[in-house]
Formats: C-alpha cells, structure tokens, sequence
C-alpha cells in the first residue's frame, strides 16, 4: 500500500521541548509547531542551527499554544525564509505575540554578552506576526482540496489546542492527530481536554509519560502548609512561576487561600512582566474559562487581591529585599534560567527560613531541576550560593497530563488507531510510556530520533 503521508520529527523528539514536526501530504508540505530547545540560554547551539530543509516550500504552519517550546523558533523560520500563513486560536496568537516581546529583549541581552547575533530581531517577529491567522476551535479549515484540519481544545493553556488533520482522497479517509501539550484535567481555569475517539495516527506528548502527579487535594495541602509554615517561620516563599497558565493559577489558588483565612496577611508580589502580560489576555478571554472560573469570575478580578504587588521595574524588583519579614514572591522563570527569579533565589537560597517551591517540569541542565535534584552549592550571576532554603516541588500544579492520563488520551482511539508517536518528553518518558500504552492498548507505540521520518499508509 503507498503512503498518503510522511511525517519529520525535526524538534521534539527525545527530548521534551524544541517541537517541531514536518506533515508531508498528498504532495503538500505543512509543520506543527516550531519551538526552541530551552534550557540556560536561547542562544545554545541547537537552537541557532539553521534549518535542515528548505522553508520555503512549506505551505502552512499550525501552532498549538504559546510556550517557547512550540513557538519560540517561528521567527527565525520567518527570517530563513518561509512565506505561508501561521495558524493558531485567537489567544495563542495574542500570548504569542507578548512572549515574543519578551523574548527578544532577552535574546539581544544575550547576544551582546557573547558577541553573537540574536536569534532573530523585533522584525522578524512583526513579519510573522502579519502572516498570523486566527482559527476557532472546532472550525474545520480546507488547506487544499483534500486536507482540512481542526483545532480541538487541549485543556492545557489559554488557546491550546489539538491538531487534526483529516485526509479525504480517492475513497480514503484518514485522521492524523499532534496532540501538542495535552492539560492536566480538571483545571482550576480551563476546560478539560476534549476526547479524540477515531485517530488513525497520533504524535502525542509525554512530559509526565513515566509518573503520575499527585492528587488535587494532597497538591492544594502540600500548596497551603508550604506557605503557611514558611511564613510562620518568618521566611520567604519564593516561587519560580511559568509566565503563561502557572501564574494565572497560583495567584487564583493564593486569593482563596487568603479568603479562607488560612494565609495570614502578608505580601504577595508578582515579579514578571510577561506574566503581567499574560494575565491581561487572561482576563480578557474569560469565555474560554470553564464553567466554574467563568462564573468566579462575573464582577469579580480572579487574579488581584488587596495583598497583591504588582513589580513592573528591575529597581522595584531589587527593592523587593527591602521588604522586611516573611512574603511571597512569583517571578519569572518557572525553570530559573533567567528573568528576575535568578536575584531571588541569590538572596534567599541560603536562608534555612525560607523556600523555594517549584510548581513545574524543570528542564535537564536547568537551575531549576538541578536544585530540585537536591544539589547544595550552585553559582548564581557568578556568584556561589549555600542552599539551605526548604525546597518543595508540586507536581500536581502541572499544565500537563499525568502517565495514567495521558493512556487515558490515548485509550479513546484505541480501535482505530494504526500507531502512535511517543515524542515530548525525556527519553526515560518516552520509552516508559510508550511500553504502557502497548502493554496497556495492544497499540503499536514508538518513539521516534530525531530527525527521522516515518511514512503513513
């Protein structure tokens, strides 16, 4: 039987970001995502490779959500040289479009200490931005005569989505699925993530593929007496929080703690321009909440309270050391490689009265995961610092499915699905899930190197 369609793992295979997927089809070129490979800097040697093909010939490009793993390339994909249109919801372009803001200033940064050029240039990012085209969830979009996709609702940030595609030609009907980052359903803000039942094809992630998280009510106990008896204890709570989903969460999660009385009343500052940026989008698209937030959220701010700082420059965020007695802090990076976390967790690691409480996936070779790993002695801006802060990692505050959710996922196109693509996570997590949704399913589950193409028939 001849293939219909090839599929390149050109990002995102064997390791959990940089995702970036070629979907040749019917003599069509296409690609989900473009994303960097994060870690301490953009500017690492796999991210400032050129791309191995030639991006002109892509006639489209679909994006999931708007964490730098999936979009953070889209620029430089731009300055190389691709011309097609870019699809996404509304809200992944409106987030996008402040995370790459955001980006850039770092990448210049970046670029002058080490006498490189940026990655791409503010330029670039207007370019793509005028080839942006927004699309609704469930509004089938032809991109030629026989291949259409849809977006579905994938739970997992503002505006995420699953990618369908769905070939129609010659009496043949096929439906290839890139799940993007699937959300770690029932969310506090979103809707669950919507079932695909009748899949022929799936690439699918699997960031949490070889452990479970913890449940909702053990995570929001571990959440409240972390905080509780750091600030009992006079202490700082510091919390390394993504700019996009965590924030919004958290800072939801801190004011009902506060209504109920369980905090006492101390200072929450929110040290993240992004993430300030983020929440506006937030609060602008509560139709997209689900039914419980949308209803909190009727006359009233989800994401502001009266013990709430809003830090907008480098100078108040230094001044926030001034602030004597115990508080909390949310800044930015959720993976301590950069923003203004870095200064915080410098002041404070060394503090036994104080916490640092990682509320996320930290990447390997990240600061992040190598304090959570335990290590004691690490150099922050050149400096060395003690660790002797309590440190508390959460899984389950996780914008990710689960290993037993994620063979949830998969479970519903079990009878129709002909192989499924294990990508997106370490490779220890990718194998581990791969083996249990065979196990498990009797589905053929593989898990691609990089680079490699697979053909579909």
């Amino acid at each position: 039987m001849n293939p219909f369609a090839k599929i390149t793992f050109e990002g995102g295979a064997g390791e959990a970001t940089g995702s970036h997927f070629l979907f040749d089809c019917l003599g069509h070129r296409y690609a989900v995502d473009c994303g960097v490979v994060q870690g301490e800097r953009f500017a690492n040697e796999e991210n400032s490779k050129t791309f191995p093909y030639d991006v002109s010939l892509l006639e489209a490009l679909v994006i999931t959500h708007a964490h730098m793993d999936h979009i953070g390339r889209i620029p430089k994909l731009v300055a190389q040289g691709f011309k097609g249109p870019i699809y996404s919801t509304e809200a992944t372009k409106e987030i996008s479009a402040a995370t790459f803001d955001d980006a850039v200033k770092i990448m210049t940064m970046e670029a002058q200490e080490l006498h490189k050029e940026p990655l791409y240039t503010a330029s670039d990012v207007t370019v793509a931005l005028a080839m942006w085209k927004t699309i609704p969830y469930h509004s089938p979009f032809s991109l030629s005569p026989e291949i259409s996709f849809e977006l579905k609702d994938s739970g997992h940030i503002l505006g995420s989505a699953i990618v369908e595609f769905s070939v129609q030609s010659g009496g043949m009907s096929k439906k290839v699925v890139f799940t993007g980052d699937l959300g770690n359903s029932p969310s506090l803000l979103l809707h669950d993530t919507e079932v695909i039942d009748d899949a022929d094809y799936m690439v699918m992630e699997s960031v949490y593929g070889d452990r479970n998280h913890e449940p909702a009510a053990q995570r929001d106990e571990i959440f409240a007496k972390t905080l509780v008896n750091t600030i009992n204890g006079g202490g700082t709570v510091i919390i390394p929080a993504f700019s996009i989903e965590r924030t919004q969460v958290l800072l939801y999660s801190i004011e009902k703690l506060f209504e109920s009385g369980q905090l006492p009343d101390v200072p929450v500052f929110l040290d993240s321009p992004l993430a300030l940026k983020v929440t506006h989008v937030y609060e602008e698209n509560t139709n997209l909440f689900n039914d419980a937030a949308r209803e909190a959220a009727q006359g009233h701010d989800l994401f502001n309270f009266k013990n709430l700082s809003i830090i907008h420059t480098p100078m108040e965020s230094a001044a926030i050391h001034e602030t004597k007695g115990p508080k909390i802090i949310l800044a930015g990076s959720g993976m301590s490689v950069g923003g203004r976390v870095i200064s915080h967790e410098k002041y404070y690691l060394g503090d036994p009265n104080s916490a640092i409480l990682f509320v996320g996936y930290q990447a390997a070779g990240s600061l992040g995961r190598r304090i959570a790993d335990g290590e004691k002695n690490v150099t922050i801006d050149n400096v060395p610092v003690t660790i002797r802060a309590k440190i508390v990692q959460i899984d389950g505050f996780s914008a990710h499915k689960d290993s037993d959710h994620l063979l949830e996922f998969v479970s519903h196109s079990q009878k129709t699905l002909k192989k499924v693509f294990v990508c997106m996570g370490e490779p220890s997590s990718e194998t581990f899930l791969a083996q249990k949704i065979h196990d498990n399913l009797g589905l053929d589950a593989v898990c691609p190197e990089e680079g490699s193409s697979v053909d579909l028939i």
